[in-house]
């Protein structure tokens, strides 16, 4: 049982879960089994929801960044079929945010990617802040009725607009086989308030996304890894938001 592991051999664990390990490349390092190493997992990642959720309060973020990252419950959504329950297996998409100027994760939301859970993820980051913020976002549709039911008029939001290359048939063209579509423009639109310009990006978002999925292979585009159940992916992910742990631990817990 996890609760009788010394506390070396706990923190062996915990620390090659949060490095990305698979649970039975630990089994094999360390002689646990992967049922207590997996316990200890979801006991880890109660205990950092559980001090994330009430640190990260009250926060003065100036620039916020959100994006996506894909993941999936069971199978892919090209697999789901009629008998199965779309709101247990298929494509997991986890909602994101990061201060581009500390690199903190204020918090995240797992679910599919639509306005409910758009909806419940700008509300959440709303209710973590004091302070008027910048927000800059992809062109996804679900986050401008998000944020302006979140925040009202008091923010300033800007989209960052990417077109895509497509071939006759509306499709997108690689430039490569598994490589992200031809990028032909950019640009940049106000959707309220007075944000700045040049702040209106994405990158720092996208680069916590590739950092994620180092860190844990049930997020990467091509792999044979998948997550058995939504409560376990939450958990989970609470590992990969090591900025976020760092912040909290430093600020909040010496």
């Amino acid at each position: 049982m996890a609760n009788i592991l010394n506390k070396d051999k706990q923190i062996a664990i915990t620390a090659a879960l949060a490095e990305g390990s698979s649970i039975r490349s630990i089994e094999r390092i360390t002689g646990v089994h992967r049922d207590t190493i997996m316990r200890l997992g979801v006991r880890m990642g109660q205990g950092c929801a559980k001090v994330l959720d009430d640190k990260m309060r009250d926060l003065s973020c100036q620039h916020l960044q959100l994006d996506e990252i894909w993941g999936f419950i069971g199978k892919k959504q090209r697999n789901v079929t009629f008998d199965d329950d779309p709101q247990q297996v298929g494509d997991a998409w986890t909602f994101c945010a990061i201060d581009s100027d500390t690199k903190i994760v204020p918090c995240f939301k797992v679910g599919k990617r639509d306005r409910i859970t758009a909806n419940a993820f700008l509300l959440d980051l709303a209710s973590r802040l004091n302070s008027r913020t910048q927000i800059a976002t992809d062109a996804l549709a679900a986050y401008s009725n998000a944020i302006e039911l979140a925040f009202g008029a008091d923010v300033d939001y800007g989209q960052i607009v990417k077109s895509f290359a497509v071939d006759d048939r509306g499709k997108y063209t690689p430039e490569r086989k598994y490589s992200p579509p031809e990028i032909i423009s950019i640009s940049k639109q106000v959707i309220n308030g007075n944000p700045e310009m040049a702040r209106i990006s994405t990158s720092h978002v996208e680069r916590l996304n590739a950092t994620s999925r180092l860190h844990m292979r049930r997020l990467n585009r091509l792999t044979l890894a998948s997550q058995r159940s939504w409560k376990t992916l939450r958990l989970r992910l609470r590992f990969t938001s090591r900025r976020t742990i760092s912040f909290v631990a430093t600020t909040h817990c010496a």
